[in-house]
Formats: structure tokens, sequence, C-alpha cells
């Protein structure tokens, strides 16, 4: 298809973009072959925006003229940059991954606000999805990132990247140069194989080989624009980007690092040494990457994506935040005051405001088409199920689909509304009502994992004879899972809200409901609170609720 002007790419952005602010508490897991169990390499992603609503962005691949311009917009916003040259030939992309099994993720540091380049072209959201529709390698991706801003200025604040392709995982941070130079300077850390990294909204690359060209990538002003700026005098090779570009504070360590830790911790059982560090009473930071104890898997990382911190020092269902229900969230802010003084909640990497999250999965033994899985979900990872998309697919699915309903139009048709409302529930009664999620997230996750050895070998052997056959094949799977998720997400919020009401409990046994010998439904129970919950209100009031006699009964 030939067109002059990149219209449909800058119409879909629009929507895309229409009434969304920056998603700037975003985290990343990065695993590479050596450390997954079946040689995948992964990247994760929580796009975590109270206005970003979950859906499933789709380009398909096309041919463009040679003179197609590009309309740039700013993701975040929808606020027109610009236009730039359109690639001749640009790749379909579903979601965060393209047909080449090439992903990219992002969380935002922010770093030296005097680095932003509010004269620059293009931003950190649309340089992720450009670089996707034009790159075939996770390299390629880095030199067409890094290119474009070069080009054409970077308009954001400081960001880090996972960008991954079957057989490479890198991280990259980037930060503009201020009004006064046109560009960026970052660097790219190729991680080894073997092990897994992670960032969450802070700089995380210190020092870097300057030497090792195969693994470590740099603007060529890294470190001179530094030097000019005032940010660092020391030696070359004493150099490091986070200190330079974005120095470590309570904020960064508590809200931000304390996450990585909280995923490490799952992998590796050493990480604990760093609690101090999490906890604001160590500047012993984390290394950039680690060696988990054992290889991980996919629903191992589904998994830390749900974490509050549980089991640890910060676990989020312990604190007096909790409630009587131990809920691990707390509505923002996400600082307070009390008496002049400044207090904050916990930020953990699993949170109620997630427009959706991921888990990419790219394989190099397979076809690309059937290789490359993106595992999507919406709204709160922790509440969430993991749907498998194939990028061999030729459309996303209807009720993940672009423009069915947004932050401020429900439909029943929405995945994004249904898992809403099903969270929602969850958080009045959380203690109980997550055992039930669990149970029907499980279920679903646990069928996905056992159909896919099958599915997989069924779409290799479709493709060896003909590769449209089996994109048809994979497009009806992927979209039939999401589908019956998306049903089955309706039958669960009808059952909570049937065994849960009003505060009671309806007793059931294997989702059926109980009956008296009479056929009407069995007696509503009452769980009431926890006894750690009924002895802070008699710390709290005393004898005032406490069951006494009257007078005339002394």
């Amino acid at each position: 298809m030939m067109m002059k002007k990149a219209a449909v790419f800058a119409g879909l952005l629009m929507l895309m973009t229409s009434g969304m602010t920056k998603t700037s508490a975003c985290t990343n897991i990065l695993v590479t072959k050596g450390a997954s169990v079946d040689g995948s390499t992964f990247i994760s992603y929580a796009a975590d925006s109270h206005d970003l609503y979950g859906e499933l962005y789709y380009w398909p691949a096309q041919t463009w003229d040679k003179d197609a311009m590009l309309k740039v917009y700013e993701w975040d916003t929808g606020k027109y940059l610009g236009e730039i040259p359109q690639a001749e030939q640009t790749y379909q992309v579903i979601g965060n991954m393209n047909e080449h099994q090439v992903s990219i993720g992002e969380t935002t540091y922010g770093g030296r606000p005097e680095l932003v380049d509010t004269t620059g072209l293009i931003d950190y959201g649309s340089l992720m999805y450009i670089a996707l529709q034009r790159s075939k390698t996770a390299r390629e991706a880095i030199e067409i990132m890094t290119d474009l801003v070069d080009k054409y200025g970077y308009y954001s604040s400081g960001e880090s990247f996972s960008i991954a392709d079957p057989n490479e995982v890198w991280i990259m941070e980037m930060i503009g140069k201020g009004n006064r130079d046109k560009g960026a300077v970052w660097v790219a850390v190729r991680i080894p194989d073997g092990y897994i990294s992670a960032h969450a909204n802070q700089s995380r690359i210190t020092t870097f080989d300057l030497s090792d060209k195969d693994n470590v990538i740099y603007s060529k002003d890294v470190i001179s624009f530094a030097r000019e700026m005032g940010y660092f005098n020391g030696k070359n090779k004493d150099f490091s980007f986070a200190d330079a570009y974005a120095p470590l504070d309570f904020e960064a360590v508590r809200f931000c690092e304390a996450r990585v830790w909280s995923a490490f911790r799952h992998v590796n059982k050493e990480m604990d040494k760093y609690t101090d560090f999490v906890e604001g009473k160590s500047t012993d930071r984390m290394p950039l990457y680690i060696k988990p104890d054992k290889k991980v898997s996919v629903r191992d990382v589904q998994n830390i994506m749900r974490d509050h911190f549980e089991g640890t020092p910060l676990d989020m269902t312990k604190d007096a935040g909790a409630g009587a229900y131990s809920l691990p969230y707390r509505w923002r802010p996400l600082t307070w005051e009390v008496d002049g003084k400044e207090y904050f909640n916990e930020r953990a990497i699993a949170t109620q405001q997630t427009g959706f999250s991921f888990v990419a999965q790219m394989r190099s033994g397979y076809h690309d088409a059937i290789g490359g899985i993106l595992w999507f979900g919406v709204d709160d990872a922790n509440t969430t199920v993991y749907v498998p998309m194939y990028m061999g697919m030729n459309s996303v699915p209807y009720n993940y689909k672009v423009g069915n309903g947004s932050m401020i139009d429900f439909t029943w048709n929405s995945a994004f509304w249904v898992f809403t409302w099903v969270s929602n529930q969850s958080y009045t009664r959380y203690d109980l009502m997550i055992n039930d999620v669990r149970k029907t997230q499980k279920r679903l996750e646990d069928q996905f994992e056992a159909y896919g050895a099958v599915i997989d070998q069924t779409a290799e052997a479709l493709y060896d004879k003909d590769p449209a056959l089996a994109r048809q094949f994979l497009t009806e799977y992927s979209h039939t899972q999401a589908r019956t998720t998306v049903e089955e997400w309706k039958k669960l919020g009808a059952f909570l809200m049937v065994k849960y009401q009003d505060g009671n409990l309806h007793p059931e046994k294997d989702g059926v409901f109980l009956r008296n010998e009479y056929g009407r439904p069995a007696h509503a129970q009452f769980p009431g609170y926890s006894e750690n919950f009924y002895r802070k209100i008699v710390e709290e009031t005393g004898d005032k609720f406490e069951m006494k006699k009257l007078p005339n009964e002394e």
C-alpha cells in the first residue's frame, strides 16, 4: 500500500495518546537466554499511569512512497511535535513487539531537569514505536533510536529502555542536552548471557567499560558533556552515567530502586544484603545485573510483576495503611503531610494505576511469527491474566483493540474495564477475595502454558507448508483465548459480587453456592476482621466498645 503521508500512523497515535499523561512509574525486568529455563529472552513492562487506558496497539507492515512523511505526536499527551521522513518499509508491530521479535519497554527516571529539550521533535514514546516499526534486531533498534534523537532532537526527560530480540538483551539510558544542544547523551549495555537486570524509574548504569565495543555502546560526548556541564570532573574510567545525570536521592531509592531489589530477591537469595540500601540507611547500591540462583520461566516473571514486597520489611500487607483487610495498595498521592512533616507510601511493582503490562517472550528456535509471544494483560498486574498474543496474528482481539472504550467510556466489551471492575471489587476485601482471583487467574494461565507446546508445534508445521495459514491459526488461537479470558473474568466478577455481598460471605464449594435443606441459599457467614485489627481498635479506643452491664444488671 502506497501513501503520500503517514496518516494511518498519525491517526492511531492520536487515538492512543488521547487524554494520556506520563507513564512515569513503570517497572521492567530483563532476562537473557542463559538465565531462562527454555532459552528465551524476556522483558517485562508495566505502563503505570492514572490516565492510561489499557489496550493493545497495532501497526500493520507497510510500504511507503519515498517522499512520505511521518507526523510525530507526543505519546503521553497527543501533542503534535512535527514530522520526519517515513521509512520506505515498516514492520508489523503488536503492542511493544514487532514481527522480527524485537521488543522495547521503558521507565522514566527524569534526571536533571535542565536537560529537557523543549524544542526536540522525538519523545520517548514515539522513539520506541518508531524503532519497533523499523528494526530487525535489538542493536539495530538502538542505532535507529539514537540516530533519530541526533537528527531531530529528544523531547523527553531521562529514560531507561529495555531493548531485546531472541538473542540479545540490552538496557539503554538516555537524557537530553537541554535547549542549548540538539540530541541526547546515552549509553547502552548488553546484559551478559545468564544474567537478569531490572530498572524502575531510576537510572541504573553507573560505570561501564569504555573499550568493550561488542557489549557497550555510547554517545561520543557522554562524558565530555557531563564535564562541560559540571556534573563530572574525574578520570574517564570512573565516569558513572547515573551519578552524573540522575544522582540518587531518598525518593529514587525507596520508590524506584526498592522495586528492582524486590524483583531481584525473587531469583537470588543474596539480595537481602541490600535491605539497608533500599531503606535509605546505606549507599551500597545494587549491581546493574545479577545471576539468578536458578533459571526463570515466563510464569516466574509474570508473578514477579505482581509483587508488593511480600515477605520483606517493606511488605505492604503488614503496615497500618493495609487497613483491616491486608490491602497492599495505597491511594495517591504518594507522599503526604501530618503536622508539617512529610511521609510516604511504599511504591511496589504491582500498582492499581497500571494501564497495561506484558512479558515479552522472544524465542530463537522458531519462525518469528511463532517465536514471539507478547503475554499481555490490562489493569493491575497483580489481578490481571497474561494472555498469549502471538506475533503471527493478523489483527488484535476485539476486547483489547484500540478505540474499544476509553478511560471515560465504560463498556463491557473492553478487557480493561472488565479487569478494572474485578480488581476494584477485590480491593474492598482483599484478604479474602484475592484467593478467588488467584484461582481463576492460575487456571487460565495454567491452561495457556499447557496448550503452548501443541500450539507451537502445530503453527510451525503449518508455517512450513503455508505461512498465511499458520498466521490465520495463530490469529484465531490468540483471539479465542482473549475472548475466553474476558468472559471468564466477567463470571469471576459476578461470583465475587454474590459471595461477598454487603460484607457477608455466602458459602460455596468449587464455585457453586450452597443451599440449606429446604433449597434456599445457605445462611450467610460473617467473616469479620482479623484478631490483629480488633486489637488495634482496642488499643486506640480503650474500653469505648467494651461490652458492659447496665447499672441495674450489677
